[in-house]
């Protein structure tokens, strides 16, 4: 599997050119390098999207180009050309003066790359400062200039504000304002939109390719999102286990690709159907979850010193879900949707409302009441590594709760391997540890987690929200064929439409803490009643939903 280098016309010049490049793996790991051999080149004033699965090796190329690999991570060969520079055999002090001031880079996740300790002007001044750039004054304006460039609410209060209190959306407009700060040749962005509801992704990808355009930047955009690639690219690279696979222009790449790993992932990526799925069967007709007038409202501050603020997180919310069924909850980060969760599963308490599970309300239960029936009703989280005992082996992790609940040990281990079994994992799986595994087959755990004490109903908050879209789409067919095998009734918690329009039989839309709309996928994206509703569908990236 070689890479194809991109040829340069003689009209066209490259700003950042790639040869040969190999990046060693260390002895034990499943393969030798990280990537092998790879050549392409960054073309001046476009947009290079690099798309390829977790382990592909897209992010080991920018923390490359860079100069930020690990230690235990070294090139072995190649070079990569910036301008009359090869970054490779630059000394530190040289290409410490090249980052932020000729190429930036905009990282996955904000929360991890921002200093938690300092304020958001703080850190966007910083960069400035440690390139000799300007007067402290002349860095303050910058910074709320920098603020206002990138879509934030009133800047000059958001520049004394630290990370904690910004939405996800807004600590990634961060993030890009501090990557913008020098105004850079290059910027390099690292999978900026994965984790972002529909509406703040369009956002974020209009500024980028805004901001691109005026200041005729070069991008290198990763991805693991088609939808996203269609939206932005002006050409492709497509890798696969440390290889190139297939490069060249969006639209042929998009529209006519020649390797069969490239169809694959084209042939993943969920679209919205605008059909509405067929259910299992099942006798019982019943709801198995009745939801009237839920209330929680969140409250912070005090209000005797008038700083009180008041958010109601979930605002009234009723529905009926059947055995069987799946109720799909959208809406953007901020809209209630982890709290209808939390709340479903008894993680903490509603002030107002009924939650009828099998006709009993749970909502006023206390905990030593509902703990006879908390096996019945089992969550999948959406960060599976978070949500695992790093220290305990995944047989541990599977066989500690129903053990606790009296089944015995050969019998819960007997369960445990067959449901590994069952998610697509091998027996060996039992005992080792979380930590070897990916983030498909974690999340696979947790699915064999919550199947373990066979329960009645399954609340998935953004279960696949972070995965790529061929891992993505295994874990709704496992899901799916779940649900046809054993009868399971799902809230399917997600911010991505196209997974909602896929697996779902009902969609509630959620809009700061009130349901706007409930209906079938057919209602929701090719007649939605709301416009908030079509403002979500319209966001949707690469998609047509009227086609």
């Amino acid at each position: 599997m070689g890479s194809a280098p991109a040829t340069i016309t003689a009209d066209v010049q490259a700003t950042l050119s790639v040869r040969d490049l190999t990046v060693s793996l260390p002895a034990g790991m499943e393969r030798a390098h990280a990537v092998e051999r790879i050549s392409f080149d960054l073309i001046s004033g476009q947009i290079l999207c690099i798309i390829g699965e977790s382990g592909s090796g897209k992010s080991v190329t920018a923390n490359a180009i860079m100069g930020l690999l690990p230690r235990a991570i070294r090139v072995a060969g190649g070079s990569i050309r910036l301008g009359d520079t090869d970054i490779l055999t630059a000394d530190r002090e040289h290409l410490r003066g090249l980052r932020g001031r000729v190429v930036s880079m905009i990282f996955q996740d904000p929360l991890s790359a921002l200093n938690p300790l300092m304020t958001v002007g703080a850190q966007i001044t910083e960069a400035m400062m440690a390139h000799g750039v300007g007067t402290a004054e002349s860095r303050r304006a910058r910074a709320i200039e920098l603020l206002t460039e990138v879509g934030l609410p009133d800047p000059a209060l958001m520049f004394h504000q630290y990370p904690f209190r910004l939405s996800g959306g807004q600590r990634q407009r961060v993030m890009i304002a501090m990557a913008l700060a020098l105004e850079p040749s290059i910027l390099i962005a690292d999978e900026p939109t994965t984790a972002l509801d529909v509406t703040t992704q369009a956002q974020i990808l209009e500024l980028i390719r805004d901001i691109q355009r005026r200041k005729g930047m070069s991008v290198m955009f990763i991805t693991h999102d088609f939808g996203v690639v269609a939206e932005i690219a002006d050409s492709v690279v497509v890798m696969e286990k440390g290889h190139i696979v297939e490069q060249g222009p969006a639209s042929k790449v998009l529209r006519t690709p020649d390797h069969p790993y490239t169809k694959r992932l084209i042939a993943a990526v969920p679209h919205l159907t605008g059909q509405d799925r067929v259910p299992p069967t099942t006798n019982e007709v019943a709801p198995i979850l009745t939801v009237e007038n839920l209330v929680k409202t969140y409250r912070s501050g005090s209000k005797w010193l008038g700083n009180e603020r008041v958010v109601p997180a979930v605002n009234d919310i009723s529905f009926a879900l059947q055995p069987g069924r799946t109720l799909g909850v959208v809406g953007e980060s901020g809209s209630g949707k982890s709290s209808l969760g939390r709340l479903l599963v008894k993680l903490m308490d509603s002030d107002s409302g009924r939650i009828l599970f099998e006709g009993a309300d749970i909502a006023a239960m206390k905990e030593d009441q509902f703990r006879a029936l908390r096996p019945k009703i089992q969550m999948i989280f959406q960060d599976p590594f978070a949500s695992l005992n790093p220290r305990s082996t995944i047989g541990h992790i599977l066989t500690v709760g129903p053990m606790a609940h009296g089944v015995p040990h050969d019998q819960a281990r007997q369960d445990a391997v067959a449901l590994l079994t069952h998610v697509g994992l091998d027996g060996g799986a039992y005992g080792r540890y979380p930590h070897e595994f990916s983030g498909g087959q974690r999340q696979r755990i947790g699915i064999a987690r919550a199947l373990m004490f066979k329960p009645k109903l399954l609340v998935a908050d953004e279960s696949v929200s972070a995965l790529d879209v061929s891992i993505q789409a295994q874990i709704l067919k496992l899901l799916d064929q779940v649900q046809r095998e054993t009868g399971v009734a799902m809230v399917f918690i997600t911010h991505d439409l196209r997974v909602a329009s896929q697996i779902c039989d009902e969609i509630a839309v959620m809009q700061k803490g009130k349901v706007v709309e409930i209906g079938p996928p057919s209602q929701i994206f090719l007649n939605p009643k709301s416009a908030y509703t079509r403002e979500l569908v319209a966001a949707i990236p690469g998609e047509d939903p009227g086609a």
